[in-house]
């Protein structure tokens, strides 16, 4: 029988309607701004009391909140009304509670929770359309120069060990300088033969200070010292942006800002804590081996163990370093067979090779471990009725592991010692790509949408009229055809919204572009279709048989200009970035749903009306 569908495939239309309907709900509930309150360390918990401290200070300033609930055991997140009290919620919370907590601005959602429990949720708007968290962090170049210049100290050493000329000191001096004393002359001009050859980014100079000291002392170029600057700036944002991909941040926005400075703009609801931590954590790992009872004390460091066991509280190891974090090729947490937390470590090659050098003479020795943070400590002073803020930065060092070497190593070995948070953390930082330089935060703030609220507003409601102007034209001209286009093109923007929602695509305003864009196109086939079936009643063909031929015979047309359409959102999704993706995704999603609503939908409900009856007029 023309113009009739099976039972199923009746069912199977409802059924993806209904899907559509669920997961496209979530857009109608706006976020709430908020507060998360978030442990620095790894494993910790906010508990009733962190939260009951928190709220006090909040009454205490007659600041109002609402929804004040614990997440999981592990966070707190509390509801303002509007960005300014968000603002001044954070800062009188973390003076509260101090460098032991994160606090955070972030989006509450207010999806019910029904919706949640079948994990639907919103869209994520871009930077564009709904604003988000805007991160300043400054990189600390006077730290990264000092080491890298502690680094030449070490590698110094090494070398006029190898030529044997023995020296008496090898100091740090000035500003990114080392001096070296040797206690004969000619050992002296040996070396600094030696320096000018093979360190060539030094600038040498001597002196002679008595006759047992003779001094060689080495300054580093400005060109160096601007190309090390230089590269610290770009492998911190290499590696900010991974780490920012790691976390699953849509759409971000990570670029350089001056000499020392990167911005980082996250978007839509994030979990703003989570990304603070990760992002300005200065973590990397060392490996050592511990000292013998010989070897001379200013060649060995004394370290605290991060998790001490009864009776082992620190040990003593080694400055010459094996290996660092930045040989680290991949890290993935896991479990020994104790079931206790490991890190996977993977090492590139010219750290396996420095792995297995080592080891290998170091059989039955112990190899430490250690764990360096670059930190914060903040101290608050009141002077004239204002609340001045003093940071001073510091690094921790503590072993997390000391283990016999029992064979040699290669590129791959397991790090233990940490608990289950720590270890998925250090695994995602190594993984990511070890800070060159450490990093602090200089500003948080929220960012309200770039295009501004009255942009926004009037691009939303010329869509709006646009769409309502597009309904009424196909009320009119088609009539009860009208009517189930109209439909149509109403279920396609609830799909296209579902979609979008479920994959967690960013909408940005590009994107809205792409959605307008859609509908037209759902409308030119309705269109077609129409205007075909029009044909086939003119030529003589019975009302079933006209609206048979109609949706047959525009098929292949409409088939095509989709497929071509959709072969160029395609290649704007390849090679495109940022708002031309997002142009894209919304435009090939968008052709793929109205491919169903404008040819299955519409015929579902045409069948429905006229199908299987003596039908002597259409109303088209």
């Amino acid at each position: 029988m023309l113009n009739k569908y099976p039972l199923w495939k009746y069912l199977l239309i409802l059924i993806v309607c209904a899907m559509g309907a669920v997961y496209s709900l979530p857009n109608l509930y706006p976020p709430d701004p908020a507060v998360q309150i978030t442990p620095a360390k790894s494993g910790d918990a906010v508990d009733e009391y962190t939260l009951k401290k928190a709220l006090a200070v909040l009454d205490s300033k007659n600041i109002e909140y609402f929804g004040e609930t614990l997440q999981e055991g592990k966070t707190a997140l509390l509801r303002v009304k509007d960005q300014e009290i968000q603002l001044a919620a954070k800062s009188a919370i973390q003076r509260e509670l101090g460098d032991s907590f994160i606090v955070a601005l972030n989006l509450a959602p207010t999806t019910p929770q029904w919706l949640r429990d079948l994990n639907a949720g919103p869209m994520t708007l871009g930077l564009d359309l709904s604003g988000g968290v805007h991160f300043l962090m400054e990189v600390d170049m006077e730290q990264f120069l000092k080491q890298r210049v502690d680094n030449y100290r070490e590698a110094l050493k090494r070398s006029l060990r190898e030529e044997n000329l023995r020296y008496r000191r090898v100091i740090l001096a000035g500003e990114h300088g080392i001096d070296i004393m040797f206690t004969k002359a000619d050992h002296r001009d040996d070396a600094e033969s030696l320096i000018r050859r093979e360190y060539t980014e030094f600038i040498t100079s001597t002196r002679d200070d008595s006759e047992d000291a003779f001094w060689v002392s080495l300054r580093m170029t400005d060109a160096k010292v601007k190309e090390l600057e230089t590269y610290a700036v770009k492998q911190n944002l290499t590696t900010i942006r991974n780490r920012v991909n790691e976390l699953g941040v849509a759409e971000p926005l990570v670029q350089r800002q001056g000499r020392n400075r990167i911005v980082v703009e996250l978007p839509g609801v994030q979990d703003t804590a989570a990304a603070k931590k990760i992002l300005g954590k200065a973590a990397n790992l060392e490996f050592r081996l511990e000292a013998t009872p010989d070897e001379p004390k200013y060649n060995t460091e004394v370290f605290k163990f991060k998790n001490p066991s009864p009776g082992r509280a620190d040990a003593r190891v080694e400055k010459a370093l094996i290996v660092t974090g930045d040989n680290v090729s991949n890290a993935q947490p896991a479990f020994d067979e104790n079931g206790q937390p490991q890190v996977n470590i993977n090492l590139d090659g010219t750290g396996g090779a420095l792995m297995g050098d080592a080891t290998k003479k170091s059989i039955g020795r112990r190899m430490a471990v250690l764990f360096i943070e670059h930190k914060v400590r903040t101290r608050y002073e009141e002077k004239d009725g204002e609340i001045i803020t003093h940071e001073d930065k510091y690094k921790e060092k503590g072993i997390i592991s000391l283990a016999t070497i029992q064979s040699a190593l290669g590129s791959s070995f397991r790090i233990t010692g940490l608990e289950a948070g720590e270890a998925s953390e250090l695994a995602l930082l190594l993984r990511a790509g070890a800070l060159a330089a450490p990093m602090y935060f200089v500003e948080e703030r929220t960012v309200g949408p770039s295009l501004g609220k009255e942009n926004i507003k009037l691009g939303v409601t010329s869509v709006q009229m646009g769409l309502a102007l597009v309904l009424l034209f196909m009320l009119l001209y088609y009539k009860v055809f009208g009517i189930v286009a109209n439909i149509a093109l109403t279920a396609n923007l609830m799909l296209l919204t579902a979609i979008m929602s479920m994959l967690g695509a960013t909408l940005t305003l590009p994107g809205i572009a792409g959605i307008v864009l859609t509908v037209g196109m759902a409308v030119d086939a309705n269109v077609l279709i129409f205007a075909r079936i029009k044909e086939e009643l003119k030529e003589g063909l019975n009302p079933q048989q006209a609206i048979h031929s109609g949706y047959d015979k525009a098929f292949l047309t409409i088939l095509d200009a989709n497929i071509t359409t959709l072969i160029v959102a395609i290649i704007l999704f390849a090679v495109g970035t940022g708002p031309v993706k997002g142009f894209a995704v919304t435009l090939s999603i968008g052709i793929l749903t109205s491919m169903f609503t404008a040819i299955v939908l519409t015929r579902a409900m045409i069948n429905l009306v006229y199908g299987g009856r003596r039908v002597s007029k259409l109303s088209i």
